[in-house]
């Protein structure tokens, strides 16, 4: 191949990789800033490319509102409880599944995917059943049961990951050297996978913050968390609170 035209191949592909990152880029960050100017925006009808004017009376109701300030403290609440506790049961998990070979990682792969890959709704249905003989239906505990099913799915899959690629020869030399299990535990494997820790977490948080169908059919409509405010407004069709 001529000099000259392998060149124009590799500026080819880096513009379209560059048009790729900036289709990326709009389709992501574009529907997000759309809904701010639509929160900080008056009237603004079609076939206007801009609001008449602009205004925060949106965001100081939101912010003075009761109804939604409990809805959003009982998600962040809800969504820290469930990045924390999707990570413990997580973590242990994922080594279990990373120390499995064949077909069997294969399956216990599956059974953590299958709460991550099932509609919302149906497995919502299913869990308000179990919730509801166990007595904790239509309450924030059981929101909470409901949120960590597919958080502790996802994040078991990470964690598969990252205990995939850890190279166990570290805990083997620091047992060698005297240390207990639960000092290699504490002082070798967890330092070195904190970054994924914290990742995971963030996800957990995201999972359990970005519920509806789940929190609908598990809560019974008690349980006011904010993505249920927010589509009572939506359907009501109100662009602000």
């Amino acid at each position: 191949m001529r000099p000259g035209a392998a060149a124009s191949r590799v500026q080819s592909f880096v513009i379209l990789r560059g048009a790729l990152l900036v289709a990326l880029v709009i389709t992501t960050v574009g529907p997000l800033l759309l809904l701010v100017a639509t929160s900080l925006s008056g009237p603004w009808f079609f076939p206007a490319l801009a609001p008449s004017e602009w205004t925060t009376a949106g965001w100081q109701l939101g912010s003075d509102g009761e109804r939604l300030g409990r809805a959003l403290w009982t998600s962040v609440v809800l969504a820290v409880a469930t990045g924390l506790l999707a990570c413990t049961v997580a973590l242990p998990l994922g080594r279990m599944m990373a120390g499995l070979h064949g077909w069997r990682r294969h399956l216990a792969a599956a059974a953590a995917f299958l709460p991550v890959a099932a509609p919302p709704l149906a497995l919502g249905t299913g869990l308000q059943v179990m919730l509801l003989r166990l007595g904790l239906g239509g309450t924030a505990p059981g929101v909470l049961v409901a949120h960590l099913v597919p958080a502790i799915g996802y994040l078991a899959l990470i964690f598969l990951g990252s205990f995939t690629l850890f190279d166990r020869r570290v805990e083997e030399e620091a047992r060698t050297l005297g240390a207990t299990r639960t000092q290699t535990w504490t002082h070798i494997t967890l330092p070195l996978l904190m970054p994924q820790i914290a990742e995971a977490v963030i996800v957990g948080f995201l999972i359990s913050w970005s519920q509806f169908a789940l929190t609908l059919t598990a809560g019974g409509g008690a349980v006011r968390a904010l993505p249920l405010e927010i589509f009572a407004y939506v359907r009501a069709g109100q662009a602000q609170p």
